[in-house]
């Protein structure tokens, strides 16, 4: 006479749960995810997808798809950039955007952490600055130009303000909402180990929201450069943004396709860069 099979059929998530009650911790697809994580895998499955478009406005160009004045070919928009590389503009326009868009990032992001800092951690702050500036943070970018013009008039200062503005806001937000959201144990355990002030602060509360002030600074370099199309439209004579628009004015097609090119390049470079910095942190902090 057989014994009947009495085994028990456990559901993925219950055979983790009875794993972790023994102490056995498993680590399902390590390996796919050390694959995933090296850099070399990174670099090239980042790369993809920027060949495939190269390639196919090639083909769109060579075959007649696209009329080259609509769409120049990818190897005219080299030529145009070496063209300006040779007699020594593209420099000047990239060194100068670069400059106005780090001088505005920075201000803006001190400015941001510290009213996120005001907000965050203090309800007197909280009650007397949010509101305003969520009036303020809805006021589109291009409606502080003729303002910022009347008051700085068209030098660098009313550029650099404008992109200071555009980076402020990320960086205020994502900090404010993290501080505000702290978990409270946290801050009444440090509290009872007598810790207050700048001290409960700097050993509980910032390691605790290090990830969203890494967060809001991404985000406010990618704003700052958004923003500086705009502040270069203040009666700029150099920059990427002047590029743009004297290439409209002109018709250069391949200026601008190289204005944009030279824009996503410098906006990946400075977030690659960033993310070198959030590492860092998250290894000292988190």
């Amino acid at each position: 006479m057989s014994i009947p099979d009495q085994r028990v059929i456990i559901p993925a998530d219950s055979r983790e749960a009875l794993d972790f009650a023994k102490g056995v911790r498993r680590r399902p697809d390590a390996g796919a995810r050390r694959t995933w994580d090296r850099p070399v895998v990174r670099v090239l499955g980042g790369l993809l997808l920027p060949v495939l478009i190269i390639v196919s406005w090639q083909v769109a160009t060579t075959s007649g798809f696209v009329e080259p004045y609509r769409l120049p070919a990818p190897a005219t928009v080299f030529l145009a950039g070496v063209e300006l590389a040779e007699n020594g503009q593209l420099w000047t326009h990239i060194a100068i955007s670069v400059q106005r868009v780090l001088l505005g990032f920075a201000i803006g992001s001190v400015v941001g952490l510290a009213a996120a800092g005001l907000v965050g951690l203090s309800r007197l702050g909280d009650v007397l600055l949010s509101p305003t500036l969520a009036a303020v943070r809805a006021v589109p970018s291009l409606a502080w130009v003729p303002l910022l013009i009347l008051w700085m008039q068209i030098g660098e200062e009313s550029k650099v303000t404008l992109i200071a503005i555009g980076a402020f806001f990320p960086v205020y937000t994502t900090v404010a909402s993290a501080l505000r959201h702290v978990d409270p144990h946290l801050v009444e355990a440090g509290r009872s180990f007598s810790l207050h002030g700048w001290s409960l602060f700097r050993t509980v509360q910032l390691p605790a929201v290090v990830p969203s002030v890494v967060s809001g600074l991404r985000l406010a370099l990618a704003q700052a450069w958004l923003f500086l199309v705009a502040a270069e439209l203040i009666a700029s004579s150099m920059g990427l943004g002047f590029l743009l628009t004297d290439s409209q004015s002109t018709g250069r097609v391949d200026r601008i396709l190289l204005s944009i090119v030279l824009l996503a390049l410098l906006g990946t470079i400075t977030n690659g860069i960033l993310v070198l910095v959030e590492k860092y942190l998250l290894r000292r902090w988190a």
